[in-house]
């Protein structure tokens, strides 16, 4: 069965598209949403320019949408994306990194049924620990590119996610609540080697925004 990645170069999405090639699926396509809005409901947002990158590392085609990130309306422009994708690549089904968020994960399948597609969430449900504990073992490599959460700052950007990041998250989430995958919005990631990758990428130059609990990195020339 072909598949296309909703994909926005974060752990989530990259690992999820892994497990699929390893289930033996074919990844026809990787389609990724630019939204305006840093605030999407949606789609993740820092250092998403970057994702071109990583396609051609992977070497799989890469539809990008670009959008407004306006609530509800927003989905408009995935569904147009994913049409785009079964149009040009016969995708038969769609692959998400959704773990808990109802929101996006019934959204997605929401598209899906009216496309007559499948939609696959392999890390739905999932324990945050051991997902977290997965990427490592696995040889994920993958930096901090946003926090929006206290006690969470800008010394967090650009840590990747080891053993220590893990020791420290648990500790957080037992202080502080602080969901382990980031699923609440409290940080976002970016994937710079994985098993599907031909090559690690390096990261040559980027920009710091933000202040106080809240900060995003933007990679602005990944080779």
């Amino acid at each position: 069965m072909k598949l296309g990645v909703l994909f926005s170069g974060g752990k989530d999405s990259t690992y999820a598209a892994w497990l699929a090639k390893k289930e033996g699926y074919e990844i026809a396509c990787l389609i990724t949403i630019q939204s305006e809005n840093k605030d999407s409901f949606m789609f993740h947002t820092p250092s998403i320019l970057a994702t071109s990158v990583q396609a051609r590392a992977m070497g799989i085609s890469l539809i990008i949408v670009k959008t407004k990130g306006e609530k509800e309306n927003e989905l408009e422009d995935l569904e147009e994306a994913i049409i785009t994708a079964k149009k040009k690549y016969k995708i038969e089904g769609i692959v998400t990194g959704a773990v808990e968020s109802v929101y996006q994960a019934s959204r997605i399948q929401k598209i899906c049924n009216k496309i007559g597609i499948e939609c696959f969430n392999p890390l739905w449900q999932k324990d945050q620990i051991e997902l977290l504990e997965d990427l490592i073992k696995n040889k994920f490599e993958v930096v901090i590119t946003g926090v929006a959460a206290f006690p969470l700052d800008k010394k967090w950007l650009g840590r990747k996610i080891d053993n220590k990041f893990v020791e420290d998250i648990k500790k957080l989430n037992s202080e502080y609540k602080i969901n382990p995958a980031g699923e609440g919005g409290e940080f976002e990631s970016f994937v710079l080697n994985c098993p599907l990758f031909k090559r690690r990428l390096i990261v040559k130059d980027w920009k710091d925004y933000g202040e106080k609990n809240n900060w995003r990195r933007e990679l602005e020339d990944v080779e």
